[in-house]
């Protein structure tokens, strides 16, 4: 199993959304995202639970 650290652009196009979206998601979903230095990187198992679970999908109305 691979467990390395994603970059920013590594999880936009794993998840075929836009950059922005990323630290937007961050921001105002709750995306799981380390914060190492001034750079953001994920774990793609984190990730893929977030989305499993449809926090993606959630409205912040």
């Amino acid at each position: 199993m691979e467990d390395r650290w994603l970059s920013v652009d590594e999880i936009a196009d794993y998840l075929g959304i836009k950059r922005d979206t990323v630290y937007k998601w961050i921001a105002e979903k709750g995306m799981p995202a380390h914060k190492i230095g001034r750079l953001w990187k994920f774990k793609k198992d984190e990730v893929d639970g977030w989305v499993r679970e449809g926090k993606a999908g959630e409205s912040n109305d």
